[in-house]
């Protein structure tokens, strides 16, 4: 906490919906945190309308039509399958933003729930907690996603286990080292005073302090569970076929990429801008909740 930040109390009694009017406000302010929002919300609407908006079906094949370059029939051409890509990229965006936004809901609830917890306790249950935390994060997140989905196998729940459990702990942390700052605050004692409940003082005292680290670290890891679980697509380990995953789009056209370079280029184009947008947003709220305390 910097000496210019005003109390966590001052900052706690504030009405919640004059705070989040001034945090879009701000966020509307700054143009390429408004463009990354703007085009996060473009791809949320895709996921929800993009198999009714989609001129073909994701698996429909035209031998007819193999490897057609971008044109007035195909937008973004077709496959080496006569598949057309502008369709298979719409009906994947559902997957690629369902999958990992459930993963990071779920890492996002039972982290807050554990670093809540463990910032608040202390002593030896957070001493032995946080050790177990620290050697899960100490090994590379790709390989555990290997093994985790090579034990379970590839399917959208082994997914989203598998990014939860990678997540878990480091959002645990963020919340922890917030709530450390926060169990000695004056308002924590006035709920202890009232005899208020541990879950009472965590859920409805401090929780509401520590969303804004929570808020920033959540579309975080939003934007890093849609790379991961692009990356186990190209890998073949994401969700099965016949689903139209954007990562085994890219590694299926790699080798047909001379011939037809576009079924490469549009899914993997979507892939990085839509993580691009996600952090242009993730910046602007970090900007615009770090104002918000400031105030």
């Amino acid at each position: 906490m910097t000496p210019t930040t005003p109390p966590i109390a001052e900052y706690h009694s504030r009405p919640l919906r004059s705070g989040i009017v001034g945090v879009v406000r701000r966020l509307a302010s700054r143009p390429l945190a408004l463009i990354g929002s703007l085009l996060v919300l473009m791809f949320l609407m895709l996921a929800i309308s993009g198999p009714m908006i989609a001129p073909y079906s994701f698996n429909e094949i035209n031998r007819e039509a193999l490897r057609q370059p971008p044109g007035p029939g195909f937008p973004f051409g077709t496959d080496s399958l006569g598949r057309d890509v502008f369709s298979r990229v719409l009906w994947g965006a559902r997957e690629i933003i369902v999958v990992p936004g459930v993963a990071t809901a779920v890492a996002v609830v039972l982290g807050t729930l554990l670093g809540l917890l463990l910032g608040y306790v202390g002593g030896w249950l957070d001493d032995l907690v946080s050790r177990l935390l620290d050697t899960l994060l100490s090994i590379p997140a790709m390989l555990l996603a290997l093994v985790m989905l090579g034990a379970i196998g590839p399917s959208s729940i082994g997914i989203i286990l598998v990014v939860a459990l990678l997540y878990i702990p480091i959002v645990a942390r963020v919340v922890r080292s917030a709530t450390l700052g926060l169990r000695t605050a004056g308002f924590i004692e006035a709920a202890k005073l009232r005899g208020e409940s541990t879950w009472y003082i965590l859920l409805r005292e401090i929780l509401p302090s520590v969303l804004p680290a929570l808020t920033v670290e959540a579309a975080l890891r939003f934007s890093y569970a849609i790379f991961l679980t692009a990356s186990l697509g190209f890998l073949g380990l994401g969700v099965q076929p016949p689903s139209p995953d954007w990562g085994r789009m890219v590694n299926e056209a790699r080798d047909s990429y001379v011939r037809a370079p576009w079924a490469l280029w549009y899914p993997a184009g979507a892939i990085a801008l839509l993580v691009i947008s996600v952090n242009l947003m993730a910046e602007g709220l970090r900007i615009a909740l770090r104002r918000e305390g400031q105030q």
